[in-house]
């Protein structure tokens, strides 16, 4: 099966090219089948690199990508700070990037977070950015908006494929970390069968943080991973799985 791409629809500059691998097109086997772009899931690390080429070639990077070594946290990083292009260097420990440089194409990777990518009407700078309930909770994006350093009514959100309000089940604890610290609504929730637990509604925590934020245009989050095995790989489903990427850079 073809490499196939989602492409968000957002009224974001022609400069600013954005997209999210989805699973198929690439060589890894199973678990990891098949286009599989993380190395730290126990994939094949020759099936891994063949993938990012594919990518690469598919999309006709300007540059590698900037991975980052996630760690479900809040920490949000100038790429162009960072030497994005030197294999010999350690990966940054972060969970959002951001560039004003030409051709500086970022990554983050997903099976279930919420990938959310950001830029201005301008097209002046771009940002990536890996949130789960941890990251949600503790603030990521209202630290990423202020990393922006832009008004908030001048920039534009989409939020990409993100396990989905049915199939995500929490404890109470995880609710009560968000209620208590107003960072989602009690409309964010709902009860599930199972004792102290109930269903969170990632994507639309993210959507809604950003609407209360005042960014001024807010999309996507539309895509359940769970739900959708053939084009999303989701780590709730399987355990042992592959991960997709969100790619963002300016184009010179």
């Amino acid at each position: 099966m073809s490499l196939t791409l989602i492409q968000p629809d957002w009224p974001a500059p022609a400069r600013v090219k954005a997209f999210v691998s989805q699973r198929q097109g690439g060589v890894s086997v199973a678990p990891y089948s098949s286009l599989n772009l993380a190395t730290h899931v126990g994939d094949n690390p020759l099936h891994v690199q063949q993938n990012r080429a594919l990518i690469a070639e598919t999309l006709n990077f300007p540059s590698e990508p900037f991975w980052l070594n996630q760690v479900h946290g809040t920490r949000v990083v100038n790429a162009d700070e960072a030497d994005a292009d030197d294999e010999d260097v350690p990966l940054v420990q972060a969970d959002g990037s951001w560039s004003h440089t030409y051709n500086r194409v970022l990554a983050i990777m997903t099976a279930d977070c919420v990938p959310i990518l950001l830029t201005d009407r301008c097209g002046s700078f771009v940002m990536a950015l890996h949130a789960g309930w941890h990251g949600l909770s503790e603030g990521i994006i209202q630290n990423a908006v202020k990393t922006a350093g832009l008004a908030p009514n001048r920039l534009l959100a989409w939020v990409g494929p993100a396990i989905g309000f049915a199939a995500y089940e929490v404890s109470n604890d995880v609710r009560d970390v968000f209620l208590m610290s107003r960072r989602a609504d009690a409309i964010h929730f709902k009860p599930s069968d199972k004792e102290g637990h109930s269903f969170a509604d990632l994507a639309g925590i993210a959507l809604w943080q950003l609407e209360q934020m005042h960014v001024c245009w807010i999309g996507g989050g539309h895509w359940c991973t769970f739900d959708r095995p053939d084009q999303f790989f989701s780590y709730r489903r399987h355990g042992i799985t592959g991960r997709m990427a969100s790619f963002i850079w300016l184009e010179h």
